[in-house]
């Protein structure tokens, strides 16, 4: 039987459906023993900490298809902020803060300085001399050129930054995925950094094929990303596969892959 014939039938289209959920979860299975290998979690926006080789293998491993629409997205299906589950990925002396939220222990994991977090109320301190610096760097639009690094020492007016964002997670895959995974992706660890809010804004939810942050975070913020999309078994499509390869290749030869 010709395989137009078979993927007419009713049957046909489910034994292609379920062929390819497999092929997925194979893919899934070893990107993740790839990952096995890979720093867990981010460490504070800066160098990445993983090399090349690795990131390179597990750019091997995504899945190129199609984005798929924004229909019925909101950011209320990725659930956040949830409290720091050990899934999460917060670990070390960042696993005492139990009862507080991914995006206040992501907070404290990304200060600099004497910034404290108190574990039973949640309430983040700054003492003097304390706060957030951002990494991503923006373009200044009237000069052209990469703007000056900000210094933020007040914590509400400090981003949390999805380097996968939500939106491009959910034209990804996430759509098709349950609320449990959403909630994994939008907490994760790996996939949070405190950031400038004109930096996050300049990038909202484009994926590497038309942002990737100008300044020093770039080659951490392409280690994080590739690892995110594996991790979740979410797609990309043949320009943003394209420019993460670029990305990898331009990171080994200035050496910024540790």
């Amino acid at each position: 039987m010709k395989w137009s014939s078979i993927s007419s039938t009713t049957l046909g289209r489910a034994l292609l459906a379920f062929a390819a959920a497999v092929c997925l979860a194979m893919v899934a299975a070893c990107s993740n023993s790839l990952l096995d290998t890979v720093s867990p979690g981010p460490a504070a926006a800066g160098a990445a900490t993983v090399s090349g080789k690795e990131i390179g293998d597990l750019v091997a491993t995504l899945v190129v298809a199609k984005e798929g629409p924004m229909t019925g997205y909101t950011r209320e299906k990725f659930p956040h902020w949830d409290t720091n589950k050990p899934e999460h990925g917060f670990t070390g002396d960042l696993a005492q803060y139990p009862k507080c939220t991914s995006r206040e222990v992501m907070m404290l994991r990304d200060a600099n300085g004497k910034v404290t977090l108190d574990a039973k109320t949640c309430d983040l301190k700054v003492a003097a001399g304390g706060g957030w610096q951002d990494h991503y760097g923006f373009i200044d639009k009237k000069t052209g050129q990469l703007g000056p690094y900000k210094f933020i020492t007040d914590p509400s007016k400090v981003d949390a930054e999805h380097i996968v964002a939500l939106a491009e997670a959910w034209r990804s895959g996430a759509a098709d995925r349950d609320e449990d995974t959403r909630r994994r992706i939008a907490n994760d660890s790996m996939n949070l950094v405190a950031a400038d809010p004109s930096a996050n804004r300049s990038k909202g939810d484009q994926d590497p094929a038309n942002y990737l942050p100008p300044g020093n975070f770039r080659c951490a913020y392409v280690g994080h990303y590739v690892k995110v999309k594996v991790k979740y078994a979410l797609t990309v499509d043949t320009a943003e596969h394209t420019a993460l390869r670029a990305a990898v290749d331009d990171c080994l030869r200035r050496g910024e892959f540790k």
